[in-house]
């Protein structure tokens, strides 16, 4: 836009100084949002760890929460006697 009179050039100048103002505005809306964002980065991180913590003390270290850590007596409770069955001549491998 080429300014022909005093009249265009105050409107450019008033467009100008509009723009810069909404440049300024929207980067204090950013910087707060980036200092906001900030905190609830560190709280969020605390609170996984804390987490993370919880579960490894229920979990004994182990990140699969759905591990059976005592396989012989899962053995005996859910298969029992065909266990007893299918294991015991194991032993009768010896010193042939």
């Amino acid at each position: 836009m080429i300014a022909k009179n005093l009249d265009d050039r105050l409107a450019i100048i008033k467009a100008i100084a509009e723009k810069q103002k909404n440049e300024k505005a929207r980067k204090e809306r950013l910087a707060t949002i980036r200092k906001n964002t900030a905190k609830v980065r560190i709280v969020a991180r605390k609170k996984r760890t804390a987490d993370d913590k919880k579960l490894a003390d229920f979990t004994g270290g182990q990140n699969n929460v759905n591990h059976y850590t005592d396989a012989s007596k899962y053995a005996k409770t859910y298969y029992g006697e065909t266990l007893h069955e299918t294991t015991r001549h194991d032993t009768d491998w010896g010193d042939y």
